[in-house]
Formats: structure tokens, sequence, C-alpha cells
């Protein structure tokens, strides 16, 4: 497919998710135009709601103002993720692939094809969650893992992914965990979240495992460069363009 990889971008993440609406909504009106990778981060943390999540609970409003966090919806369905320490992906392209119309289960697997490459990039292995249908009864993307999610070998998230349709076009995005904020997380949804940042892994991985790829500085700056680096590599590979 006819792909392009734009820029890595910073803006709140209302901008972000106004943005990815509207490149899906140019992308549903004509199908010529060029399939869309992106990587983005948010100025400010937020708290993203899922389309269908039409309530949350009260206390999420104290809390945002506390701690300087936006409260914003996404275009895509799922459940609420914190965005804090993270890296946002998107990927915007047709639903029918070779001629032929993919379910959303084969356009998750599809998509997530590159990050999955890209991890094995770095020696993480990834694969899909497991949980079924009982997770829209958790407030928290993070605390379960459906088979549009991504886990590390213990079963806990590395990244939460959610989709949204439009015609013939589909947009996911999603989160990469770099350096989760554990005590933020357990106040707003109330328990551990099982959630796991590449800092975690690659410093536990650092002089432990013969799979380590990478010796550079494990800070959330030098993280976040190096993730846009090697996905983006992965996706110009894996998409073919």
């Amino acid at each position: 497919m006819a792909c392009q990889l734009l820029g890595y971008g910073q803006m709140s993440g209302e901008q972000q998710m106004h943005l990815d609406n509207l490149l899906l909504d140019d992308h549903s009106q004509n199908l010529q135009t060029s399939s869309i990778v992106r990587f983005q981060s948010w100025t400010s943390p937020a708290i993203s709601l899922g389309f269908h999540q039409k309530q949350y609970p009260q206390a999420w409003d104290a809390i945002a103002q506390t701690h300087g966090l936006d409260i914003v919806r996404r275009p895509t369905g799922g459940r609420a993720v914190l965005h804090k320490g993270d890296l946002v992906y998107s990927v915007i392209t047709n639903v029918s692939i070779d001629g032929r119309a993919r379910s959303h289960r084969e356009m998750y697997e599809h998509i997530c094809g590159f990050l999955i490459q890209g991890f094995a990039q770095l020696g993480i292995k990834l694969s899909y969650g497991t949980s079924g249908k009982g997770y829209i009864h958790n407030p928290s993307c993070f605390s379960t893992a459906t088979n549009a999610d991504l886990v590390v070998a213990d079963g806990r998230k590395l990244i939460g992914s959610a989709q949204v349709y439009r015609r013939n076009s589909v947009l996911q995005h999603g989160s990469i965990a770099i350096t989760p904020d554990y005590p933020l997380l357990a106040e707003i949804f109330q328990s551990p979240v099982p959630v796991v940042g590449c800092q975690g892994i690659l410093t536990k991985m650092r002089g432990a495992s013969t799979d380590y790829q990478w010796e550079g500085d494990l800070s959330e700056s030098m993280l976040r460069a190096k993730l846009i680096e090697v996905l983006s590599l992965s996706a110009r590979q894996y998409f073919q363009f």
C-alpha cells in the first residue's frame, strides 16, 4: 500500500485527537490517499476517554485539577488511558487490503505487526492479550489486555490500542508506555494497574540478557527518541514504503 510517515509532533491531547480525526476523515473521503503512520506526544499529561465512554468517575475532575491533567475524548473506542510518560502512535489505512475487507481483529493484527517487529529489534518480545469482553466494565485501558493490545511475557500490557472505522478507512492509535506513573495510575483507577514501561523492561534486561540490543541512555526523552527511530524504520520495512 502507498504509505507516508508524518513527522513527529508535540501538541495538546485535544489537538492531537482533532488531527487524527481530520486525517481519518480526509482518508475516508479519498481512498487513493496514502496510508499514514505518525508518532506523537502530548504537551500536557492527560486522561483520554474512549468515544463510547460517556461517563467517568466524578473524582477524576479533582484529580485532574490537582495534577494538571487534561481530560480528552478520543475518536476511537476503548477505555481510559493516562497519557504521561508515553508515546502515542497512529496508523490510518484502508480496511480492504489485497482486495479483501478485513475483520477488526485482522486489522489489529495487520497494523500491530510493525510494532511487534520494531520491539523485537530491541530484544522485547510482544504478544497479544487474551482478555475477553469483560474489559468494558473496567474504566482503565491498561488494567486488561485484549487481542487488540500487546503484552510482555508476564502478561503486563506495554501497548494499548483502539480503533474507529469510517467508510472503508480505519484509524488505529495507541499508547506505548515508557515511564508509567504508578502512584497516579493507582489514584485515578483506585487499584494497581498492571502496566509495564519500556524503561523498566530495558533496565532489567541490561546486563542480564543476551537479547539486549541497546546500550544508550535510558531516560524518558532518549527512550522516546529511540522508539521513534526504531518504529519508524520498522514501519517503512513492514508497510513497504
